[in-house]
């Protein structure tokens, strides 16, 4: 074989490494001839290379010449607007997620999480955080071919994670020329302004080529204030507290809030000194404070990136290849003020304090909204891949061969801003004076405290006097900054061959196998002052620990029938793959899978595969972590399983819980709806004796290409993924329900309530782990139609349409035989259907691409109305898994996109578009999925406006 051969040159990639255009090797008669070499192709979820695209795993494809047709700038959105994606895992609308994982872009398939979804560039592993997501978000836009979806269970052929399917990122190569573009654009309300530049120089010589590449993309924020339905915390239709509800505003107020020691609030007068108790009024609603004046809706996203890639053919029959990539990743997300109260952190405001107007010890509750809390998550990565490549001929057959090394690094830090030192805090609000200077000081006379200022907690928002949080020697005093660093690192060795066996009646006997020893290592250490406990922020562990792997694999195409009655192609493709990992043994996962072409235009397939996930290093070694959990106590008498059904009313009543028992939120104040944060902080922690999650999956569909209308493609697939062992974290609200809806005993001994006080009969502390138990199962369909039209005289027309069509996705969270089973679809963000249509025109050197975005109905447990109403339009229901749940459902929501382009007659393109072109805006969500505001997070929020130009030299 001759590695120079042109053919050759569309991007060879190592032997057996899946989505590599590479050729065929003719053989000895062949070449002599003088006939064609074929070109074959190995497709996502083989590593078998064939002359035929098509295979029996449904591959969901995006060229590069679609990407460029969207308003998308990063692979995240592009994949994620998919039909086949679940909701994103953590949205750049949930300023309030945590972890090293904050900052980043992940996306999942079928909604079973980004840790079951196998990510690779080029064929081999991306690297992933302690927790198993993969960020996409390190990947340049302006590096990508194209995009391959394999919507199947792929852990036979790849290994563990690989359960809901992989996606796999195909980087340009052999690139000629010089490219460079521009894009910038903005929301219709004049924010979320982005800019992208970028350029990729390539070069390609008689024995090698090269193509180089850098991108830098920023998007500004966008704030919470400046949208309607996240402008408050329960959305547009509740813009005010009230006496009754106080619709999601914050009791925790940046007024100041004084606590008398019979549990009396007081909040000062406006314009009052506060010497004196006369100077306040009662706390009420005019007082509370809304939160979401200070967050961010969208997070600040910076991304720098360069990369290169080459190859050089040291013989006809060997070849060097090697890649690199940097990406530097600077994401900013901003919440409001830490709602800080005394009786928490036993800070209480000394009686001698010079702002405490009561002369006794005083709690108090007061906002920080004068310093938001604000995360700077920036990430390094840095991602080496080399490998040698070739061919050698044996018994007449040829062979291919390679090995190779992927070294992928993500290293980062984490600053938090906003978050109280609790020993400052203590030394500011206790003892103080006013010395001979008129100078006020921490300590009394004789005994000041060094560098301390003291705190005026009962000074409202907005005044400048002294000992208000507007001092900026106070804030410093009181506000420490945290820094948490991370480091995730995965080395890969590789060895492939693949070939021919033999050749059957029916066409060549194909194989492939190969050997992967692998390693991976992590560690999480937050700041030392987060870890001592000593701050606002949650306190947690350091993570740290590592696991290696040695796998074999292989997998043989046997062809049955070829060219006879009812069987153009009948073949079957078998694999198998044997893992044993350092930390819980081996295990060994196959795959079938049938291809049946009854005539030419009429393919049907079908798979069957076993998969895995292995227990990653947060799994297994993270530390135990403070958490604010948002749950339901069971036993609250207006929106608990309690207010509805007796037996559960009954259950709480034996466990000396009130009947008029109601929980209250972080601030304090009265839950005014289900799922609302917990006044205490739980801890959460990993398991060291996690088993992997197994899976079954099933796949059968067909391919449609009548001869009678050249151009169309009909698919059609059915799904169903089960898993087995799942990995999970215990939710609160699940603990409750065992004990007090299910009767399960032990569940009762998982948690305690406060005994006196503001806490009296709350949950005030759980401590939840990781477990293996019950099962996640989910099946649908996906369609798929795309038709080119015959050129017309006015322009050639593409019509894609992809749709995806939930079942069900259940779940049961252990193997309680009392525990429900909860369904999923339908609820919140589990659309029932999505589905995306693209229509693109072009005439010459203009084009139209008109985009259809397409979401179901959602339901969710309502927050109002609870006996029916605008608000609670399913006050009845009820279900094996909710119980009585007054519940509301929300419409279908479409989104349109439209795109005008002109290929200039200096070799380059100019495309003007928008993006959700009606403005149209999504219900309001009082469940808040994959958010913080009342808003699904995965929708537009805004039209958004945008200009790219791409110059080619």
């Amino acid at each position: 074989m001759n590695f120079r051969n042109p053919a050759v040159r569309l991007g060879l990639l190592p032997a057996g490494i899946a989505l590599a255009l590479t050729p065929a090797f003719a053989s000895a008669q062949e070449a002599a001839s003088g006939t064609t070499d074929l070109d074959r192709i190995s497709v996502t979820g083989s590593r078998i290379r064939s002359a035929n695209m098509e295979t029996a795993q449904p591959v969901i494809a995006l060229q590069r010449a679609d990407i460029e047709k969207q308003g998308f700038t990063s692979v995240a959105d592009i994949v994620q607007n998919l039909a086949a994606t679940g909701s994103p895992a953590i949205s750049r609308s949930d300023a309030l997620s945590s972890g090293e994982e904050v900052g980043g872009q992940f996306v999942d398939l079928r909604n079973l999480g980004p840790e079951r979804t196998l990510v690779l560039l080029d064929g081999k592993r991306m690297g992933t955080s302690t927790g198993g997501y993969t960020d996409l978000a390190s990947i340049p836009t302006s590096v990508v071919e194209r995009i391959e979806v394999l919507t199947d269970g792929a852990s036979a052929i790849y290994g563990s994670d690989a359960i809901a399917g992989v996606i796999n990122i195909i980087t340009r190569k052999n690139f000629d020329g010089l490219e460079a573009s521009m894009y910038t654009g903005q929301y219709g309300q004049g924010d979320g302004e982005q800019q992208t530049y970028n350029f990729v120089y390539g070069q390609t010589g008689e024995r090698g080529s090269i193509t180089l590449g850098a991108e830098y993309s920023e998007q500004d924020e966008v704030k919470a204030k400046d949208r309607a339905f996240s402008r408050y915390p329960n959305g547009r239709f509740h813009p005010t507290p009230t006496a009754d509800d106080a619709n999601g505003w914050s009791a925790a107020s940046n007024q100041g809030v004084l606590i008398d020691g019979d549990d009396n609030w007081y909040v000062r007068n406006p314009g009052a000194a506060g010497t004196s108790l006369s100077d306040f009024h009662d706390f009420s609603t005019a007082d509370y404070t809304n939160a979401s004046q200070e967050m961010w809706l969208q997070n600040k996203l910076k991304r720098r990136s360069v990369f290169a890639n080459g190859n050089y053919d040291f013989s006809d029959n060997i070849r060097g290849t090697a890649s690199v990539l940097y990406t530097k990743r600077t994401a900013t997300s901003q919440i409001a003020g830490y709602p800080y109260q005394s009786e928490v952190y036993g800070t209480a405001l000394s009686g001698q304090s010079i702002y405490n107007p009561l002369g006794e010890d005083a709690n108090f509750i007061r906002r920080g909204s004068e310093v938001p809390r604000q995360t700077e998550s920036e990430q390094e990565t840095f991602r080496f891949s080399a490998g040698v490549e070739g061919s050698f001929q044996f018994a007449d057959r040829y062979f291919d061969w390679d090995v190779g090394y992927v070294y992928n690094q993500n290293k980062g830090v984490k600053t938090g801003t906003g978050d109280l030192f609790i020993p400052n805090v203590q030394n500011a609000v206790g003892p103080s004076f006013v010395d001979a200077g008129g100078v006020a000081r921490c300590g009394t006379e004789g005994n000041v405290i060094a560098g301390c200022t003291p705190w005026n907690p009962l000074a409202p928002y907005g005044s400048t006097e002294a000992g208000s949080l507007a001092d900026p020697a106070l804030q410093s005093y009181l506000f420490l900054p945290s820094h948490d660093t991370y480091t995730n690192t995965t080395k890969v060795y590789s060895a492939n061959l693949a070939g021919s066996i033999a050749t059957l009646p029916a066409g060549d006997l194909a194989f492939a196998a190969g050997y992967e020893h692998r390693e991976e290592s992590g560690e999480y250490n937050p700041d030392a002052l987060l870890q001592s406990g000593l701050s606002t922020s949650l306190a947690g562990a350091p993570t740290k620990g590592d696991y290696e792997l040695d796998e074999f694999y292989l997998e043989m195409n046997v062809p049955i029938l070829a060219d006879v009655a009812f069987a153009k192609e009948l073949s079957l493709d078998v694999a198998g793959r044997y893992s044993d990992y350092n930390t819980f043994g081996d295990t060994v996962n196959s795959k079938f899978g049938l291809k049946w072409k009854p005539t030419d235009d009429l393919l049907i397939r079908g798979t069957y595969a076993t998969g895995f996930r292995a227990p990653n290093i947060s799994n297994m070694y993270g530390g135990v972590s403070q958490t604010f959990d948002q749950y339901t106590d069971p036993c609250d008498s207006s929106f608990g399983s309690a207010a509805r059904n007796p037996s559960v009313a009954a259950a709480c009543a034996a466990a000396g819980v009130p009947a008029n028992f109601h929980q209250i939120t972080s601030g304090g104040a009265t839950s005014t709806g289900p799922g609302t944060q917990s006044y205490s902080a739980f801890e959460s922690g990993s398991n060291p004796e996690l088993k992997p999650e197994t899976s079954k999956t099933w796949t059968a569909g067909f391919v449609y290409s009548p001869n009678f209308v050249q151009g169309l493609d009909v698919s059609l697939d059915w799904w169903k993924i089960r898993i087995e062992n799942v990995i999970a974290a215990e939710s609160v609200t699940s603990i409750l329900n065992n004990c007090y809806v299910l009767g399960i005993e032990a569940a009762c001994n998982r948690f305690e309530r406060g005994t006196s006080g503001r806490t009296a009969n709350q949950v005030v502390d759980v401590t939840r782990t990781l477990v293996n138990g019950g099962y996640q199962e989910t099946a649908g369909y996906d369609l798929g139609v795309k038709y080119r039209l015959p050129e017309l005289p006015f322009g050639n027309f593409v019509i894609d349409w992809k749709t995806t069509y939930v079942d069900y996705l259940e779940y049961k969270a252990d193997n309680e035989a009392e525990t429900p089973v909860e369904q999923f679809t339908g609820w919140e963000g589990n659309f029932r259907v999505r589905s995306n249509l693209n229509v693109d025109w072009s005439f010459g050197d203009f084009g139209v691409n008109w985009g259809v975005r397409y979401y179901s109905g959602m339901k969710e447990a309502c927050s109002y109305d609870l006996d029916g109403g605008r608000e609670c339009n399913l006050p009845d229901f009820s279900s094996s898994y909710t119980l009585a749940q007054p519940s509301r459902k929300v419409g279908s929501n479409t989104f349109h996109d439209l795109q005008l382009r002109y290929n200039a007659p200096w070799d380059a393109t100019i495309s003007l578009g928008a993006n959700n072109v009606f403005n149209h805006e999504g219900p309001v969500m009082y469940s808040q999925p994959n958010s913080s505001f009342s808003y699904y997070g995965g929708f537009d929020i805004g039209r958004y406006y945008y200009l790219k130009y791409t110059q080619r030299f």
